[in-house]
């Protein structure tokens, strides 16, 4: 009797053929889903007939809807992500639910500095015959098809570039690298609708500012960050449009008291479409280095970063952009050896006038 895909393991030097089921494992933020978006649409336009399911974190699940590439989600997360916690039955569950999914193939998305070996024996766990990944050190039987990682102290490549080189292993291959992200017009004017009941005058000069970060190492140091938006105001008649989640309302809204009447206050108060809706119309982007940044990418709004010297492979991709570094306090930096390194020299330094010209220069450039 012929085996079917889900009873045999592919060789590794066999392209994967059309047609799998295949669990993608990416369980970080909305970031790291976005900028793998070119390396699902590589497996789409290699294999039409698969079908792609994405595991991910809640954070992950919620941009996930907004992904034409994928044909489902599973929610999921896992303890061994920082911030995360869990027992070792929802694990145990989880893996239940993997193995009734019968996959034939699962690819483990990790950035440079995660190990891909917990998410690997989830797929073993639930059966999965077939399982690709970046690993340093040899996976054994976790990982049938192991990419040895080059990447060892430090990010050398773009966090796109890394994942669409892990399917093109194998034989997967697209044209276009752009971040995948679908939004619909009503979500547009929805947004627009919530700008004018703020008072913004989108016929004059404005931008959508993002204050806050999943991390506080991430996030640029407040009273710098007012200090140029304050010049943004007063010397170049700015509209600034404050966004963040419902838990970082009260970090915008100080941001807004100091600010005056030219800054509005909107964290909280929009769904992640209409939010996306907003990004879509804006004309620049000011944010440190989070998801917001990669959802501007994705609708091709210019972005203007404050980047923590923390991973360097997540700069804007594919977007008009201007990437402003900041050191990370000693006491907030990383235990993780990985994350310590960063390339040297870091250029150029955030400063409030350094911002104050990037969004300047982006705005002629691009929004003349």
């Amino acid at each position: 009797m012929t085996k079917t895909a889900a009873e045999t393991t592919l060789t590794q030097e066999t392209h994967w053929p059309d047609g799998l089921r295949i669990l993608c494992v990416r369980p970080d933020n909305l970031g790291d889903v976005l900028m793998t978006t070119p390396a699902f649409r590589a497996m789409k336009e290699t294999w039409p007939a698969c079908h792609l399911t994405l595991l991910t974190s809640s954070a992950g699940a919620a941009v996930a809807q907004y992904i034409d590439e994928l044909d489902a989600v599973i929610t999921f997360d896992v303890p061994w992500v920082a911030g995360r916690s869990g027992t070792p039955k929802a694990v145990s569950d989880v893996a239940d639910r993997l193995r009734a999914g019968h996959y034939d193939a699962a690819v483990v998305f990790t950035v440079q500095s995660q190990n891909p070996l917990p998410a690997a024996m989830l797929c073993y766990l639930a059966g999965i015959p077939n399982v690709l990944g970046y690993c340093r050190e040899n996976p054994y039987q976790l990982l049938t098809h192991w990419v040895p990682d080059t990447e060892i102290l430090v990010a050398t490549r773009h966090e796109v570039e890394r994942q669409l080189a892990l399917v093109e292993s194998v034989g997967c291959r697209t044209s276009q690298q752009q971040l995948s992200l679908r939004i619909a017009e009503a979500d547009r004017l929805l947004a627009r609708q919530a700008l004018v009941r703020a008072g913004v005058d989108t016929d004059r000069p404005w931008l959508v500012v993002h204050p806050g970060a999943s991390e506080e190492k991430r996030r640029y140091p407040l009273d710098c960050f007012i200090e140029a938006a304050d010049l943004l105001i007063r010397e170049h008649a700015y509209q600034l449009v404050l966004t963040g989640t419902a838990s970082e309302r009260p970090l915008a809204e100080t941001f807004r008291q100091q600010l005056g009447e030219k800054a509005v206050n909107l964290a909280g108060e929009l769904p992640l479409s209409q939010f996306m809706g907003l990004l879509a119309d804006a004309p620049l982007l000011l944010s440190n280095n989070t998801g917001p940044v990669h959802i501007a990418a994705a609708l091709q709004t210019p972005v203007v970063v404050l980047y923590a010297k923390t991973n360097p492979q997540h700069t804007p991709w594919q977007v008009p952009s201007r990437v402003l570094y900041f050191d990370v306090p000693q006491s907030l930096r990383s235990r993780n050896v990985l994350l310590q390194q960063f390339p040297q020299p870091a250029q150029p330094v955030a400063s409030p006038a350094a911002i104050v010209q990037a969004v300047r220069a982006l705005s002629i450039v691009y929004n003349p």
